[in-house]
C-alpha cells in the first residue's frame, strides 16, 4: 500500500510556512501474516520479513527508503545554514584523556575536520608530539576505527583494537612505540573485551568468543556465546596464545581482565549482561617478570550481586570501587592473605555523592563523584581520610576521552593527575594537576569559533508523575527570554545506570546560536542518585522512565520556555526507546521527534546478537509478567492507526550489530502507515557502511547531525 503525504518547506527567516507543497509517497512495506501466541494473547509481527537485514527485499526496501528521505533531507531550506556552521563549529583542534606511561605522554589528538582521531606520543614532558597510530590511514572512507588501546608498563608495545564501519567486532595488534612498526600477528573473533599487560610486558591478556559453529553465521545471537580469555605473547600467532580461563557450563559468561600495576595479581571481572554485577577472580602471577598462567583462582567475589571495579593494590590488599552495601558506592579493600570474614574493609565509606570513579594517584586516591548530575574530583588517603576537593572550572563534568574507560590519569606515586573538565558551552578540555604543589592548570588550551561565555546553563528540578523530583538542565544563549514560541529541544536516556551530565556537543550548540533551547532531563534508570535510582526505571518500573520524560516536557511547556508546538525530542539507543514510546503515548505533546538507533521491539530485543544482555534493565518476554509491561510500551506494538504525530526522523544504520536496525525498519513502516498528518512525515535515514554509532567518521557525523538539525528546527518553527 502506498500513503501520500505533503512536506511543507518552511522559511526559516519568516518561521512561517511557504507556498511550496512537494507531494511524497512512502515506500511500498508489505504486510506479512506472522502472528505470534504470547501466553494467550495473538500478536501480530506484520514486518518481521524487515528483520533480515541481507534479504534482498529488505535492501530494496531500505534504498526506497533513502531515495525517499535523502533528498527531502537535503531540500529543506534550513540545512544549508545549519550544516555551515556545524563544520565551522567542529573544526578545532581538541584531545583526548593525556596517559602518562613509562615516562612518556599518550593521547588521542584531532585537528579538527579529521574522520577519526589520531593517537600521539610526547616522549618526554614538552617534546613535540609525534603520530604513533593514524587511523585514517586504514580506510579511505575513514569507517576504521581505533577502538582501545593499551601501552605495556615499559612503554615498548601499544596493543590495539581497530573495528569496521562502526562493528562491535575488534581485530588486535601489536605496534612498536619507537618506530610505529606492527608486529604481523592480528587477533580476531574479539567482542567486548579489555587487554592486560602483564609486568614484563612481554603479552596481555583478553577474551575472545570462538569461531561459530557450523552454519551459523559470524556476529550474530547464536554466535556470542562461550568467550573464554587468553593469553597472548607479543610476536607469536593467534594459534600460540593460552587459554587462562573459562566457563564453559556458562556459555554467555565473559570476562574483562585486568592486571595489578605491580604485576602480582590477574583480577578477571565475570559478567552476564548489562547490569552492574560482576564475579570477581583472582590469579595470582607470582613473578611479575616470569607470570604464572596456571596457578589456582580465587573466587574473591563468587556470586552476582554488586558492582566491583579495581582501582589499585597495595601488597596483598586490592582496592575496589565497588556498590555493594552502599548504592551510591564506596570504596573497599580486600587482603587476599586474610581469612574470611575479616579480609574485607571499608576503606571510604558512601558519601552524599554518587561515586563514579576512583584511582591510585601520588600517595592517595582521587575520586570522581557526582552530585546533582554534576562532577566534582575529591582526594583521599590510602586509610581513606578525606584531603580536600579539587576545584572544577564550573557546572560540568568530567568526562571519559579514553577508549579504555578512564575519566581521570595518574599513578601511585607519580603526583602528575591529568583530567578534563567539560559542560555545555564547553568542549572537554585536558588539565594537569600538581598532587604534591595542589595546583593545575589547562594542558591544552582549546582555540575555538564560539565565545563560550554567550551561552548560559541553569539547572531545575521539577515533580514527575508520582512526585518524585528530577533535576534537569536548561541551556541557551546568553539574552534569550522565556518564550512560548522558541524552539526546544528536550533530551534524554534513562537506562543502564548511565548517567547524562554536562557535556559539550557540537550540534547543540548550534541549535542554541540559532536561538534554540537545548534542556536535558536526568530520568530514572540512570546513575545520578545510584542504585536505587537506576532500579526505579528498569523492567515493570521501566515506564517511570517515560514518565520522567514527559513531565520534564510538561515543565517547559507550563514555565513557558517553549510550547508543543516548538518542542522536540532526542534519544539514541535506549534513547531511542525512549523517544518512541513516548512519543506513542503522548503525540501531542511533541513538534517532532529524533529517535536513533533505538530498541523499538522489546518482545523480541533479546533475540538478536547482544540483546539477550540486557535483559537486566528491561526484563523479557519470554515469561509472563515480562510480556505484560513490554508489551505495554514496546514502539512498534504501540503505534496506532489514524493518529496525528509528530513528524518523525528515525536514524539507524544498516548493519548495526548491537541495536539491530530491523527494530527502527518495523517502527519506521508502522508509523508511516499509521500517522493521520500529511503536514508531518514519517522519515527514516539509514546510513551505510556504520553501525551503532562508535567510530563514525567526522564527515559522515555533520551530514548526520545537519540532517537532524534541520528536520527538527523545520518542524518546530512552523
Amino acid at each position: 500500500m502506498k500513503l501520500a503525504i505533503a512536506l511543507t518547506l518552511a522559511s526559516m527567516s519568516t518561521l512561517t510556512a511557504a507556498a511550496a507543497v512537494i507531494p511524497i509517497e512512502y515506500p511500498d512495506t508489505p504486510r506479512g501474516e506472522v502472528v505470534d501466541d504470547y501466553f494467550g494473547t495473538k500478536v501480530p509481527d506484520p514486518y518481521r520479513w524487515l528483520e533480515d537485514v541481507d534479504a534482498t527485499a529488505t535492501a530494496e526496501w531500505v534504498a526506497a527508503q533513502n531515495a525517499l528521505s535523502l533528498p527531502l533531507l537535503a531540500a529543506l531550506p534550513e540545512r544549508a545554514v545549519l550544516r555551515e556552521r556545524l563544520e565551522a563549529l567542529w573544526n578545532y583542534e581538541r584531545y583526548g584523556l593525556v596517559e602518562k606511561i613509562a615516562g612518556r605522554y599518550f593521547y588521542l589528538r584531532n585537528d579538527g575536520l579529521q574522520n577519526q582521531s589520531v593517537l600521539v606520543v610526547e616522549d618526554k614532558a614538552g617534546a613535540a608530539p609525534r603520530t604513533l597510530l593514524d587511523p585514517n590511514l586504514l580506510a579511505a572512507d575513514g569507517t576504521v576505527a581505533l577502538t582501545q588501546y593499551e601501552v605495556s608498563p615499559d612503554g615498548r608495545w601499544l596493543a590495539y583494537g581497530t573495528a569496521a564501519a562502526g562493528s562491535d567486532w575488534n581485530e588486535f595488534r601489536v605496534r612498536a612505540v619507537a618506530d610505529g612498526k606492527d608486529q604481523p600477528e592480528v587477533l580476531i573473533r574479539i567482542k567486548f573485551s579489555s587487554i592486560a599487560w602483564t609486568g614484563d610486558s612481554k603479552g596481555f591478556f583478553y577474551s575472545r568468543y570462538p569461531e561459530p559453529p557450523s552454519g551459523v553465521a559470524a556476529g550474530t545471537f547464536d554466535d556470542l556465546a562461550n568467550q573464554a580469555l587468553y593469553y597472548h605473547r607479543v610476536g607469536t600467532p593467534q594459534s600460540a596464545d593460552v587459554k587462562v580461563f573459562a566457563v564453559p557450563e556458562e556459555p554467555k559468561w565473559g570476562f574483562q581482565p585486568e592486571v595489578t600495576r605491580d604485576g602480582r595479581y590477574l583480577v578477571v571481572s565475570i559478567w552476564r549482561g548489562s547490569a552492574e554485577e560482576y564475579r570477581i577472580h583472582v590469579m595470582d602471577l607470582v613473578d611479575p617478570q616470569q607470570p604464572v598462567l596456571d596457578g589456582p583462582v580465587l573466587r574473591l567475589v563468587d556470586e552476582f550481586q554488586a558492582e566491583y571495579a579495581l582501582i589499585g593494590s597495595v601488597g596483598s590488599r586490592l582496592y575496589f570501587r565497588s556498590n555493594a552495601g552502599a548504592e551510591r558506592g564506596r570504596i573497599v579493600a580486600a587482603d587476599l592473605e586474610a581469612a574470611l570474614p575479616d579480609r574485607w574493609r571499608e576503606i571510604v565509606p558512601q558519601q552524599a555523592d554518587t561515586l563514579q570513579y576512583a584511582l591510585f594517584a601520588g600517595d592517595g586516591i582521587v575520586a570522581v563523584t557526582m552530585r546533582d548530575a554534576a562532577s566534582r574530583l575529591l582526594r583521599f588517603g590510602l586509610d581513606g581520610q578525606p584531603r580536600g576537593e579539587i576545584a572544577l572550572p564550573g557546572l560540568g563534568s568530567v568526562p571519559d576521552l579514553s577508549l579504555g574507560g578512564m575519566q581521570i590519569s595518574g599513578a601511585p606515586g607519580d603526583d602528575e593527575l591529568f583530567y578534563a573538565f567539560t559542560s555545555f558551552n564547553q568542549p572537554a578540555t585536558n588539565y594537569r594537576y600538581d598532587l604534591a604543589k595542589q595546583r593545575g592548570k589547562a594542558y591544552q588550551p582549546l582555540t575555538l569559533g564560539f565565545d563560550p561565555a554567550d551561552y548560559v546553563t541553569e539547572q531545575v528540578f521539577y515533580p514527575s508523575k508520582d512526585g518524585t523530583k528530577i533535576p534537569m538542565f536548561i541551556s541557551y544563549r546568553k539574552g534569550l527570554k522565556r518564550d512560548p514560541a522558541t524552539p526546544a529541544l528536550l533530551y534524554g536516556y534513562g537506562g543502564f545506570n548511565i548517567s547524562l551530565p554536562p557535556t559539550f556537543s557540537v550540534s547543540h550548540l548550534v541549535w542554541m546560536e540559532q536561538g534554540g533551547i537545548y534542556a536535558q532531563a536526568n530520568l530514572r534508570g540512570g546513575g545520578e542518585y545510584g542504585r536505587a535510582w537506576h532500579e526505579a526505571g528498569t523492567k515493570q518500573r521501566k515506564q517511570n522512565v517515560f514518565d520522567d520524560f514527559i513531565a520534564a516536557a510538561q515543565y517547559l511547556v507550563r514555565e513557558k520556555w517553549t510550547a508543543p508546538s516548538h518542542l522536540a525530542i532526542s534519544g539514541r539507543s535506549n534513547g531511542g526507546l525512549l523517544v518512541g514510546a513516548t512519543l506513542n503515548q503522548r503525540p501531542e505533546l511533541f513538534a517532532a521527534a529524533l529517535p536513533a538507533v533505538g530498541v523499538m521491539d522489546m518482545l523480541r530485543y533479546h533475540r538478536f546478537t547482544i540483546g539477550w544482555a540486557w535483559a537486566g534493565d528491561y526484563g523479557t518476554s519470554d515469561d509472563e509478567e515480562g510480556f505484560g509491561y513490554l508489551y505495554r510500551y514496546s514502539p512498534v506494538h504501540t503505534v496506532r492507526d489514524g493518529v496525528k504525530y509528530p513528524a518523525v526522523l528515525i536514524n539507524t544504520a544498516d548493519h548495526d550489530d548491537r541495536v539491530v536496525p530491523g527494530h527502527s525498519y518495523k517502527y519506521a513502516a508502522a508509523l508511516q502507515r499509521a500517522q493521520a498528518d500529511p503536514a508531518r512525515p514519517i522519515l527514516i535515514r539509514i546510513d551505510v557502511k556504520a553501525g551503532h554509532g562508535a567510530g563514525k567518521p567526522i564527515g559522515k557525523l555533520i551530514e548526520e547531525e545537519a540532517d537532524r538539525l534541520a528536520f527538527i528546527r523545520h518542524y518546530t518553527t512552523r
